[in-house]
Protein backbone atom coordinates (compact mmCIF):
# COMPACT_ATOMS: atom_id res chain seq x y z
CA UNK A 1 0.00 0.00 0.00
CA UNK A 2 1.46 3.47 -1.01
CA UNK A 3 1.77 5.95 1.31
CA UNK A 4 -1.16 8.20 -0.48
CA UNK A 5 -3.31 5.61 0.89
CA UNK A 6 -2.07 5.55 4.37
CA UNK A 7 -4.90 7.81 5.73
CA UNK A 8 -7.38 6.36 3.83
CA UNK A 9 -6.65 2.32 4.82
CA UNK A 10 -9.32 3.07 7.64
CA UNK A 11 -12.75 5.62 8.42
CA UNK A 12 -13.63 7.97 11.31
CA UNK A 13 -11.54 7.82 13.86
CA UNK A 14 -8.82 5.48 12.90
CA UNK A 15 -8.28 7.26 9.92
CA UNK A 16 -7.58 10.58 11.92
CA UNK A 17 -4.48 9.12 14.25
CA UNK A 18 -2.37 7.81 11.54
CA UNK A 19 0.54 10.44 10.29
CA UNK A 20 0.68 11.01 6.46
CA UNK A 21 3.93 10.66 5.57
CA UNK A 22 4.49 12.89 1.99
CA UNK A 23 6.73 11.71 -0.38
CA UNK A 24 10.37 12.86 -0.56
CA UNK A 25 13.26 12.42 -2.91
CA UNK A 26 16.12 12.48 0.05
CA UNK A 27 17.15 10.07 2.27
CA UNK A 28 14.54 9.03 4.99
CA UNK A 29 15.67 9.44 8.46
CA UNK A 30 14.57 9.77 12.02
CA UNK A 31 12.03 11.96 11.73
CA UNK A 32 10.08 9.72 9.40
CA UNK A 33 10.27 7.28 12.24
CA UNK A 34 9.41 9.09 14.90
CA UNK A 35 6.33 10.53 13.00
CA UNK A 36 5.52 6.78 12.23
CA UNK A 37 5.80 6.21 16.03
CA UNK A 38 3.55 8.80 17.06
CA UNK A 39 0.79 6.68 14.75
CA UNK A 40 1.83 3.44 16.39
CA UNK A 41 1.04 5.32 19.85
CA UNK A 42 -2.34 6.88 18.41
CA UNK A 43 -3.31 3.50 17.51
CA UNK A 44 -2.66 1.96 20.75
CA UNK A 45 -4.46 4.53 22.84
CA UNK A 46 -7.32 3.79 20.31
CA UNK A 47 -6.92 -0.25 20.78
CA UNK A 48 -7.42 1.32 24.70
CA UNK A 49 -10.25 2.76 24.82
CA UNK A 50 -12.55 0.84 21.92
CA UNK A 51 -10.70 -2.57 21.90
CA UNK A 52 -10.37 -4.25 18.32
CA UNK A 53 -11.90 -3.79 15.27
CA UNK A 54 -11.37 -3.41 11.05
CA UNK A 55 -10.72 0.00 11.14
CA UNK A 56 -7.97 -0.11 13.40
CA UNK A 57 -6.29 -3.42 12.01
CA UNK A 58 -6.44 -1.76 7.97
CA UNK A 59 -4.64 1.15 9.40
CA UNK A 60 -1.86 -0.83 11.07
CA UNK A 61 -1.25 -2.51 8.03
CA UNK A 62 -1.37 0.19 6.18
CA UNK A 63 1.35 1.85 9.02
CA UNK A 64 3.30 -1.09 8.33
CA UNK A 65 3.51 -0.69 4.60
CA UNK A 66 4.46 3.05 4.95
CA UNK A 67 7.65 2.01 6.45
CA UNK A 68 8.41 -1.02 4.93
CA UNK A 69 8.49 1.10 1.83
CA UNK A 70 10.41 4.14 3.63
CA UNK A 71 13.18 1.24 4.85
CA UNK A 72 14.22 0.90 1.31
CA UNK A 73 15.72 5.12 1.21
CA UNK A 74 16.85 4.74 4.39
CA UNK A 75 19.57 6.56 5.24
CA UNK A 76 21.72 4.23 7.16
CA UNK A 77 21.49 0.68 8.44
CA UNK A 78 20.62 1.86 12.08
CA UNK A 79 17.76 3.39 10.26
CA UNK A 80 16.67 0.91 8.57
CA UNK A 81 16.72 -1.25 11.24
CA UNK A 82 14.81 1.10 13.37
CA UNK A 83 12.22 1.05 10.18
CA UNK A 84 11.56 -2.87 10.45
CA UNK A 85 11.07 -2.58 14.48
CA UNK A 86 7.98 -0.15 13.23
CA UNK A 87 6.87 -2.02 10.52
CA UNK A 88 6.95 -5.12 13.18
CA UNK A 89 4.89 -3.38 15.42
CA UNK A 90 2.63 -1.95 13.63
CA UNK A 91 1.56 -5.58 12.40
CA UNK A 92 1.46 -6.73 15.77
CA UNK A 93 -0.91 -3.98 16.44
CA UNK A 94 -3.39 -5.32 13.41
CA UNK A 95 -2.44 -8.90 14.32
CA UNK A 96 -3.67 -7.49 18.24
CA UNK A 97 -6.66 -6.24 16.96
CA UNK A 98 -7.54 -9.20 15.15
CA UNK A 99 -6.74 -11.27 18.32
CA UNK A 100 -9.14 -9.20 20.20
CA UNK A 101 -12.10 -9.02 17.82
CA UNK A 102 -11.73 -12.77 17.22
CA UNK A 103 -10.51 -13.17 13.71
CA UNK A 104 -8.10 -16.05 14.39
CA UNK A 105 -7.17 -16.74 10.79
CA UNK A 106 -6.37 -13.13 9.91
CA UNK A 107 -4.40 -12.90 13.80
CA UNK A 108 -2.38 -15.67 12.60
CA UNK A 109 -1.24 -14.43 9.36
CA UNK A 110 -0.04 -10.90 10.97
CA UNK A 111 1.42 -12.33 14.04
CA UNK A 112 3.94 -14.65 11.31
CA UNK A 113 4.67 -11.02 9.64
CA UNK A 114 5.75 -9.90 12.66
CA UNK A 115 7.42 -12.12 14.04
CA UNK A 116 9.33 -12.21 10.77
CA UNK A 117 9.89 -8.47 10.76
CA UNK A 118 10.84 -8.09 14.48
CA UNK A 119 13.77 -10.67 13.61
CA UNK A 120 14.59 -8.02 10.54
CA UNK A 121 15.21 -5.23 12.98
CA UNK A 122 16.48 -7.26 15.62
CA UNK A 123 14.26 -5.98 18.15
CA UNK A 124 13.37 -8.52 21.28
CA UNK A 125 10.58 -6.35 22.80
CA UNK A 126 8.53 -6.63 19.58
CA UNK A 127 9.33 -10.35 19.59
CA UNK A 128 7.90 -10.36 23.17
CA UNK A 129 4.64 -8.77 21.72
CA UNK A 130 4.37 -11.24 18.74
CA UNK A 131 4.30 -14.07 21.65
CA UNK A 132 2.57 -12.98 23.54
CA UNK A 133 -0.14 -12.14 21.53
CA UNK A 134 0.38 -15.40 20.13
CA UNK A 135 -0.38 -16.56 23.44
CA UNK A 136 -3.56 -15.35 23.69
CA UNK A 137 -4.58 -16.58 19.91
CA UNK A 138 -3.99 -20.38 21.26
CA UNK A 139 -6.05 -19.38 24.13
CA UNK A 140 -8.85 -18.42 22.04
CA UNK A 141 -9.05 -21.59 19.98
CA UNK A 142 -8.36 -23.90 23.16
CA UNK A 143 -4.67 -24.77 22.20
CA UNK A 144 -3.98 -24.70 25.70
CA UNK A 145 -0.40 -26.33 25.94
CA UNK A 146 0.56 -24.18 22.68
CA UNK A 147 -0.41 -21.26 24.76
CA UNK A 148 1.97 -22.11 27.28
CA UNK A 149 4.93 -22.73 24.95
CA UNK A 150 4.29 -19.45 22.98
CA UNK A 151 4.48 -17.84 26.81
CA UNK A 152 8.01 -19.97 27.20
CA UNK A 153 8.79 -18.63 24.01
CA UNK A 154 8.25 -15.20 25.20
CA UNK A 155 9.94 -15.68 28.38
CA UNK A 156 13.17 -17.14 25.92
CA UNK A 157 13.30 -13.48 24.33
CA UNK A 158 16.31 -11.68 25.22
CA UNK A 159 13.36 -8.65 26.00
CA UNK A 160 12.78 -10.37 29.28
CA UNK A 161 16.55 -11.19 30.39
CA UNK A 162 16.70 -7.03 30.34
CA UNK A 163 13.46 -5.76 31.82
CA UNK A 164 11.99 -7.60 34.73
CA UNK A 165 8.86 -6.45 33.23
CA UNK A 166 8.99 -7.97 30.14
CA UNK A 167 9.66 -11.33 32.40
CA UNK A 168 6.62 -10.31 34.20
CA UNK A 169 4.37 -10.08 31.25
CA UNK A 170 5.78 -13.04 30.04
CA UNK A 171 5.60 -15.36 32.94
CA UNK A 172 1.45 -14.26 33.75
CA UNK A 173 0.40 -15.15 30.08
CA UNK A 174 2.47 -18.32 31.12
CA UNK A 175 -0.17 -18.34 34.33
CA UNK A 176 -3.11 -18.01 31.78
CA UNK A 177 -1.73 -21.15 29.73
CA UNK A 178 -1.25 -23.63 32.61
CA UNK A 179 -4.69 -22.50 34.57
CA UNK A 180 -6.75 -23.23 31.05
CA UNK A 181 -4.15 -26.39 30.73
CA UNK A 182 -5.97 -27.76 33.91
CA UNK A 183 -2.47 -27.19 35.83
CA UNK A 184 -2.78 -25.56 39.11
CA UNK A 185 0.77 -26.10 40.69
CA UNK A 186 2.24 -24.63 37.19
CA UNK A 187 0.03 -21.44 37.21
CA UNK A 188 0.57 -20.35 40.35
CA UNK A 189 4.09 -20.81 40.45
CA UNK A 190 3.92 -18.61 36.82
CA UNK A 191 2.19 -16.47 38.94
CA UNK A 192 4.64 -15.97 41.53
CA UNK A 193 7.27 -15.45 39.27
CA UNK A 194 5.49 -12.49 37.35
CA UNK A 195 5.23 -10.83 40.85
CA UNK A 196 8.82 -11.26 41.75
CA UNK A 197 9.65 -9.72 38.40
CA UNK A 198 7.24 -7.25 38.61
CA UNK A 199 8.79 -5.97 41.77
CA UNK A 200 12.47 -5.76 40.69
CA UNK A 201 10.52 -3.58 37.73
CA UNK A 202 11.25 0.29 37.32
CA UNK A 203 7.95 1.26 36.13
CA UNK A 204 9.20 4.47 34.74
CA UNK A 205 11.51 3.37 32.56
CA UNK A 206 11.07 3.75 28.65
CA UNK A 207 9.03 1.82 26.71
CA UNK A 208 6.60 1.32 23.46
CA UNK A 209 3.23 2.73 24.49
CA UNK A 210 1.74 -1.25 24.03
CA UNK A 211 3.12 -1.64 27.31
CA UNK A 212 1.62 0.62 28.91
CA UNK A 213 -1.42 -1.53 29.99
CA UNK A 214 1.07 -4.12 32.12
CA UNK A 215 1.78 -3.41 35.81
CA UNK A 216 0.41 -4.05 38.88
CA UNK A 217 -3.32 -3.23 38.22
CA UNK A 218 -2.81 -6.11 34.49
CA UNK A 219 -0.72 -8.41 36.73
CA UNK A 220 -4.01 -8.20 39.49
CA UNK A 221 -6.56 -8.67 36.53
CA UNK A 222 -4.42 -11.15 35.01
CA UNK A 223 -4.32 -12.96 38.87
CA UNK A 224 -7.92 -13.08 39.01
CA UNK A 225 -8.48 -14.89 35.49
CA UNK A 226 -5.85 -17.57 36.90
CA UNK A 227 -7.51 -18.02 40.16
CA UNK A 228 -11.27 -18.36 38.81
CA UNK A 229 -9.91 -20.96 36.77
CA UNK A 230 -8.09 -22.82 38.83
CA UNK A 231 -11.06 -22.61 41.17
CA UNK A 232 -10.43 -20.12 43.59
CA UNK A 233 -13.38 -18.05 43.19
CA UNK A 234 -13.20 -16.34 46.43
CA UNK A 235 -9.76 -14.94 45.96
CA UNK A 236 -10.37 -13.96 42.05
CA UNK A 237 -12.94 -12.14 43.34
CA UNK A 238 -10.80 -10.08 45.61
CA UNK A 239 -7.74 -9.88 43.20
CA UNK A 240 -10.22 -8.29 40.71
CA UNK A 241 -11.67 -5.76 43.50
CA UNK A 242 -8.11 -5.00 43.77
CA UNK A 243 -7.63 -4.54 39.47
CA UNK A 244 -10.79 -2.51 39.30
CA UNK A 245 -9.80 -0.07 41.88
CA UNK A 246 -6.24 0.81 40.07
CA UNK A 247 -6.93 0.46 36.30
CA UNK A 248 -6.79 3.58 35.01
CA UNK A 249 -9.93 5.07 33.24
CA UNK A 250 -8.68 5.48 29.68
CA UNK A 251 -8.36 1.72 30.12
CA UNK A 252 -12.15 1.42 29.23
CA UNK A 253 -11.77 -2.07 27.35
CA UNK A 254 -9.67 -3.78 29.90
CA UNK A 255 -11.74 -2.09 32.42
CA UNK A 256 -14.39 -3.94 31.21
CA UNK A 257 -13.07 -7.00 30.92
CA UNK A 258 -12.29 -7.10 34.61
CA UNK A 259 -15.58 -6.15 35.83
CA UNK A 260 -16.74 -9.22 33.42
CA UNK A 261 -14.24 -11.38 35.23
CA UNK A 262 -15.44 -9.99 38.37
CA UNK A 263 -19.17 -11.06 37.80
CA UNK A 264 -17.64 -14.84 36.85
CA UNK A 265 -15.93 -14.94 40.11
CA UNK A 266 -19.11 -14.07 41.79
CA UNK A 267 -21.18 -16.24 39.76
CA UNK A 268 -18.95 -18.90 41.09
CA UNK A 269 -19.47 -18.56 44.35
CA UNK A 270 -22.97 -18.67 44.03
CA UNK A 271 -24.34 -15.05 44.22
CA UNK A 272 -26.60 -14.69 41.23
CA UNK A 273 -27.99 -11.36 41.72
CA UNK A 274 -24.58 -9.54 42.42
CA UNK A 275 -22.94 -11.24 39.91
CA UNK A 276 -25.83 -10.45 37.07
CA UNK A 277 -25.81 -6.87 38.54
CA UNK A 278 -21.94 -6.66 38.16
CA UNK A 279 -22.18 -7.74 34.15
CA UNK A 280 -24.20 -5.15 33.47
CA UNK A 281 -21.45 -3.08 34.36
CA UNK A 282 -19.86 -3.91 31.19
CA UNK A 283 -22.69 -2.86 28.85
CA UNK A 284 -22.09 0.44 30.85
CA UNK A 285 -18.70 1.19 30.73
CA UNK A 286 -18.53 0.35 26.41
CA UNK A 287 -21.47 2.43 25.80
CA UNK A 288 -21.24 4.03 22.45
CA UNK A 289 -19.27 1.38 20.87
CA UNK A 290 -19.83 -2.32 19.52
CA UNK A 291 -18.09 -4.38 21.97
CA UNK A 292 -15.11 -7.10 20.83
CA UNK A 293 -15.24 -10.05 19.76
CA UNK A 294 -12.93 -11.22 22.63
CA UNK A 295 -15.28 -9.40 24.95
CA UNK A 296 -18.61 -10.90 23.40
CA UNK A 297 -16.82 -14.50 23.64
CA UNK A 298 -16.46 -13.45 27.74
CA UNK A 299 -20.21 -12.66 28.16
CA UNK A 300 -21.23 -15.62 26.22
CA UNK A 301 -18.84 -17.66 29.32
CA UNK A 302 -20.80 -15.43 31.72
CA UNK A 303 -24.34 -16.52 29.97
CA UNK A 304 -23.44 -20.30 29.78
CA UNK A 305 -22.66 -20.29 33.20
CA UNK A 306 -25.68 -18.50 34.52
CA UNK A 307 -27.98 -20.79 32.79
CA UNK A 308 -26.24 -23.79 34.13
CA UNK A 309 -26.44 -22.09 37.56
CA UNK A 310 -29.20 -20.47 37.74
CA UNK A 311 -31.32 -21.21 34.62
CA UNK A 312 -35.13 -20.68 36.62
CA UNK A 313 -34.55 -17.70 38.91
CA UNK A 314 -35.83 -14.56 37.78
CA UNK A 315 -32.52 -12.42 38.00
CA UNK A 316 -30.87 -14.77 35.06
CA UNK A 317 -34.19 -14.17 33.20
CA UNK A 318 -33.89 -10.89 33.42
CA UNK A 319 -30.29 -10.62 32.65
CA UNK A 320 -30.63 -13.03 29.26
CA UNK A 321 -33.48 -10.76 27.63
CA UNK A 322 -30.96 -8.14 28.55
CA UNK A 323 -27.93 -9.55 27.20
CA UNK A 324 -29.72 -10.99 24.17
CA UNK A 325 -30.74 -7.53 23.45
CA UNK A 326 -26.65 -6.00 24.01
CA UNK A 327 -25.68 -8.72 21.25
CA UNK A 328 -28.32 -7.97 18.59
CA UNK A 329 -27.06 -4.68 18.99
CA UNK A 330 -23.16 -4.96 18.64
CA UNK A 331 -23.41 -8.02 15.67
Amino acid sequence: MHRRNFLTAATGTTAAVVPLLATRPYAVGTTDVIRLRRGLDALTALDASKGGHEALERAALAGAADALELQKRAASQRVRQRLFSVAANYTASAAWSAVDARQSERAHGHLNRALYLAGMAKDPVAELRVWNSHAMLARQQHRHVEAVDAGQAALATAATRRDPLCASLAHARTAIGHSNAGDRQGALRSLGHAEDALAKACLEDPRPSWMAFYGPAELLAITAIVRDRIGDASEAEAASHRALSTIPKQYRRNRALATLQLALAQLHQGDVDQACATAEGVFVLMQGDALPGRMRSRLGDFYRDLITLASTTGIAREWKDRFRSEWSQVR
